[in-house]
């Protein structure tokens, strides 16, 4: 039987021989239901609590040194509370002694790991078997232990390149963007934007084979340029293989975040607009979890960057697609832009562009050649990368801020790729300035061009009611995302809202507590990321209303749904707090512990 060091420390529990005719009791320590057990001739103590999901333990059954909870039959080794099953985590175990004919149980459980250590294996754990109740109660417990929210990010960004073949997809996108955001949100919300991607990336996972790595070349003094045309020509024949070990040579060789940028980006823009705009997200998406993480770690900088290559080399190309060929042929039209790009940069060497007043409108045109001549002009005017991909940017989110909703309901993805291709090559024009870049650029200008359709007529934008009631307006937001198809309801919600001078922080805060309570889809996380570093990155009030509106449309468009996500995050929170979840509403736990109390008495 257990004892302690400090018997002083020990509370009274219950008689032996009550225990031992009865099996069990139910105690309270310190606030902490304890349950009693007399089985194999030993006294054994545990919290009352199923770690699963909070049910009562002194209602479950013992045998053979197993506990079995009888909610969703978790089972327990009884001595020391390790379970048979991994879903349902380990129960604290207490140490007890006998004096006198009376139990007596320790208030300090026998846990051997400090809470942060224990929710990292757990976070672990919830990663390899796709356990979402395990995920939610790791980043709300990681969370509460004052971990770091970019050691979190890491670890589920390690678990994905390294255990799916494909590489970067969809999941890691989730969790970085969602990562990019957590300095807009609540506490409580940070804590779901974690549990939220973490669970998107073993939901990626989860039945994938695992990624098995090339190693870089022996050689690490190779020219920059001559990597970089051997990762586009391995790219260019589709053979990640090869590509790997140029990639992984490159970062060997010591080259920064700018050059391994400028490699992958001139890759990514070989070909137009790779797989409607997702590969070069994930490019960027990437790039952004190793700013977050950090650049400075070689083996994991080349793991991340190599989780990319696969969707490089495989990925779809739009010149391919008869979009881009007919009934104008706009691949062939990138092309002879590109041929004279070289000699346009050139060009505007030393120039300072500034934005056309009605450059959007230009690049809004049913002419294409408006399109390209407006583009060819900037860079002949001394637009930057990074200048041309703002303006680019922008337009594309007046697409989606205008998307006529007599358009079919798929029709929302066509204006959102376009919008989150645009985004993430600003992003990477923040990082490298390469004149492959203004490719990217192109490319999201002819897709701008192509959505016109989607604004057939265009929606009309609202500007907002100075005079509203910016609390008003956020409830008129909620509103409408509680009813399904409420799209213009939400856009005046946020006009009147910013009209009237609401904060902008509170408002993206907001419009985050609404995504990260739906099961919100792979594309509304993209759509209210990019939505709102685009509206951080401008000043002009009214453009910055477009990006914010154009978030709202795109999320009220696609709400509610089921919530069944959020149930389990909820779940995990209130039994991390301690209360209970299968008496009904209410907390419970001090209600629990009053009825311990009781029992104790008795």
């Amino acid at each position: 039987m257990a004892t302690n060091d400090a018997p002083d420390e020990f509370v009274e529990a219950v008689s032996l021989d009550t225990l031992r005719d009865d099996g069990r009791a139910l105690t309270s320590v310190d606030g902490t239901p304890i349950a009693l057990f007399h089985h194999e001739g030993e006294v054994r103590a545990v919290d009352n609590r199923c770690p699963h999901m909070g049910f009562p333990l002194t209602e479950g059954s013992v045998d053979e040194g197993v506990l079995t909870c009888h909610w969703h039959h978790a089972r327990f080794e009884l001595s020391c509370g390790d379970t048979f099953d991994p879903w349902a985590d380990d129960v604290d175990t207490y140490p007890t002694e006998v004096r006198e004919g009376t139990v007596y149980v320790s208030p300090a459980p026998r846990r051997s790991d400090p809470p942060a250590v224990h929710w990292r294996e757990r976070l672990d754990d919830g990663l390899e078997q796709n356990l979402r109740l395990v995920l939610a109660k790791s980043a709300v417990g990681l969370i509460d232990a004052d971990v770091d929210a970019a050691d979190v990010l890491e670890r589920g960004v390690r678990f994905g390149v390294d255990n799916r073949a494909d590489g970067w997809g969809s999941g890691l996108t989730i969790l970085v963007a969602l990562a990019n955001r957590l300095p807009d949100l609540e506490d409580q919300d940070r804590k779901r934007a974690l549990y939220q991607g973490l669970s998107q990336v073993a939901s990626d996972v989860d039945g994938q084979p695992p990624k098995f790595d090339q190693e870089a070349f022996s050689a690490t003094d190779v020219p920059f340029e001559r990597l970089r045309s051997w990762f586009t020509e391995n790219v260019e024949v589709r053979d990640p293989n090869g590509a790997e070990r140029v990639l992984r040579t490159a970062v060997a060789s010591g080259y920064g975040p700018e050059r391994l940028t400028e490699l992958l980006v001139t890759a990514a823009t070989d070909h137009r607009y790779l797989d409607t705009g997702h590969t070069f997200d994930f490019v960027n998406k990437a790039t952004e979890a190793l700013d977050i993480v950090g650049w400075g770690d070689e083996e994991r900088t080349a793991d991340v960057l190599a989780s990319l290559v696969r969707g490089l080399a495989t990925a779809d190309r739009a010149e391919e697609r008869s979009s881009w060929r007919q009934p104008i042929d706009l691949a062939s039209m990138c092309s002879e832009t590109f041929d004279r790009l070289d000699d346009l940069v050139a060009e505007g060497e030393g120039e300072s562009w500034t934005e056309p007043d009605d450059f959007t409108e230009r690049l809004h045109s049913s002419d294409p050649e408006l399109v390209f001549d407006a583009i060819e002009e900037a860079i002949r005017e001394g637009a930057s990368v990074e200048e041309l991909a703002d303006a680019v940017a922008f337009a594309a989110a007046k697409r989606v801020a205008q998307f006529a909703t007599s358009n079919e309901f798929s029709d929302w993805n066509t204006v959102h790729h376009t919008f989150t291709f645009a985004n993430a090559v600003h992003r990477a024009a923040e990082r490298t300035d390469a004149t492959a870049l203004y490719r990217g650029v192109v490319d999201a200008a002819v897709n701008v061009y192509l959505d016109r359709f989607l604004n057939t007529p265009p929606a009309p934008e609202p500007t907002g009611d100075p005079d509203a009631d910016p609390d008003e307006a956020i409830e008129r937001l909620h509103a409408a995302f509680e009813q399904q198809g409420s799209v213009e309801q939400a856009a005046t919600a946020v006009a009147d809202f910013l009209a009237a001078d609401g904060d902008a922080d509170r408002l993206k805060a907001d419009l985050g507590t609404a995504l990260l309570v739906e099961d919100t889809n792979f594309h509304t996380f993209q759509a209210y990321e990019a939505a709102c570093r685009q509206h951080d990155l401008r000043s002009d009030p009214e453009r910055q209303r477009t990006c914010l509106v154009a978030a709202a449309r795109y999320m009220a468009a696609h709400y509610p749904t089921r919530r069944s996500r959020e149930q389990t995050f909820t779940i995990a929170a209130r039994l991390l707090r301690g209360e209970r979840v299968h008496g009904g509403d209410d907390a419970g736990g001090a209600e629990e512990a009053d009825a311990a109390d009781s029992v104790a008495d008795d």
